[in-house]
Order: C-alpha cells, then structure tokens, then sequence
C-alpha cells in the first residue's frame, strides 16, 4: 500500500504489558484496505515485556507507524502523549487489545464524506464470536 501524503486518521494505540495482542492490533491498522492516509502512534506507556522492543521493530518494518516510549503513567496520559503526537485530521484510539476488521478506515471515510458537518464520529461496538470469525 503506497503512503499518501495526507494524514487523515491518527490512530493513537496506548500500550501497555500486552506482547500476545499487540502484533494482531498492530497489523490491523497497517493491513487497512484504502489509501495509506493514517499514522498509527503506539505510545509504549513504560511497558514490562517485550512490548518496547516490539514498537520498535513495527516503527521500523511498518510505514506509517511511529513509537514513543514514555514512564508509566496510565491509560489517559499515554493517550494524550498520542494526542500531541497526532498530525490527522480525525483522532482514533484503538486498544492494544483489540484489531479492527480490513475495511474500517474504508467505511469510516464514506460515512465521514456522507456527512462532512461531523465534528466527532463513534463506531459501533462489534464483538467477535472466535468461532465464527470476523467479516
């Protein structure tokens, strides 16, 4: 996927002692169907494991993917430290915890260019059954 030159989405991903998560969350954003108009900012939040190393190696394999490092501080600083991070026009938080499905940037774009009055936009919540999968 070729990178745009526009940002239109900074998706900010707090981290935190999540090393058996945090490369599905991660591919996630990086496999996104559409244009490559996102940065995604991991905020290591003084990660315990291997989550420091990991942000790293994605910052480096993955364009578009940035990491800062910081002390722990909790959910809410590490999101902020994303904030001030954040080049897009449209801020996302996404837990490290969790993936999106391939085309959510794709249809996050068309109901955003549906309604070009939004100042603020929330996604439906959708669980996963495991032994289903995810469309």
């Amino acid at each position: 996927m070729e990178r745009t030159g526009n940002i239109t989405f900074s998706v900010i991903v707090p981290v935190y002692n999540v090393q058996a998560y945090l490369s599905a969350c991660v591919k996630s954003v990086v496999e996104q169907a559409g244009p490559a108009d996102w940065e995604c900012i991991l905020v290591d939040d003084g990660s315990a494991d291997a989550c420091p190393a990991m942000c790293d190696a994605f910052a480096q394999l993955c364009p578009g993917v940035t990491v800062i490092h910081r002390s722990n501080g909790g959910l809410a600083a590490a999101r902020n430290t994303g904030i001030k991070a954040a080049k897009g026009k449209w801020l996302l938080f996404l837990d490290s915890d969790d993936y999106w499905p391939p085309h959510m940037l794709e249809k996050l774009r068309a109901a955003l260019a549906a309604a070009p009055g939004y100042r603020w936009y929330v996604c439906r919540y959708l669980e996963q059954d495991e032994s289903q999968g995810m469309d």
